[in-house]
């Protein structure tokens, strides 16, 4: 719960094989009552629901896994990174089997142009999977103004 939120009681009437399967996901899922389960998969929806019909800034992730030995692969989506390096914070890549790197991505923009930058990485031929999660939380401001650099004095410059 955020800070300004309060609780108000609602209901709803479920058959009874989605209560059983709520009630499942609730344990296996380490939730302690169902009300936080459903609160954050409403969450989730909301997020993944915004980013293609809002503007919002939004934080997440790209998961991509994609095959390394594609000819021209990794140049491509190093370009998309410097090209999108406003939005794209953070990457970092591991080495799977079988010739596949997971990478994964941290990034924070408007949410149609996150779903644009995603769509834009994921369409290389030598993906083989990709994810776009978004939160509708957003980072604090990486970095604000340009750095000001004080004249020593009697500098004429």
């Amino acid at each position: 719960m955020t800070q300004n939120n309060k609780l108000i009681r609602t209901s709803a009437s479920l058959p009874e094989n989605v209560i059983d399967d709520l009630d499942y996901l609730m344990q296996a899922r380490g939730f302690s009552n169902r009300s936080a389960l459903l609160a954050d998969i409403i969450r989730k929806e909301a997020a993944a629901f915004s980013q293609n019909h809002t503007n919002e800034i939004m934080a997440g992730t790209l998961t991509m896994v994609y095959d390394h030995s594609v000819p021209g692969l990794q140049q491509r989506l190093i370009q998309l990174k410097h090209q999108y390096v406003a939005e794209i914070i953070s990457s970092t890549q591991i080495q799977l089997m079988d010739q596949h790197t997971l990478e994964v991505n941290l990034m924070q923009g408007a949410a149609q142009d996150l779903k644009k930058i995603s769509d834009e990485m994921t369409a290389n031929r030598g993906v083989k999977n990709a994810n776009l999660y978004l939160t509708q939380s957003a980072l604090p401001p990486i970095y604000t103004s340009p750095i000001q650099f004080r004249r020593k004095p009697n500098d004429p410059s």
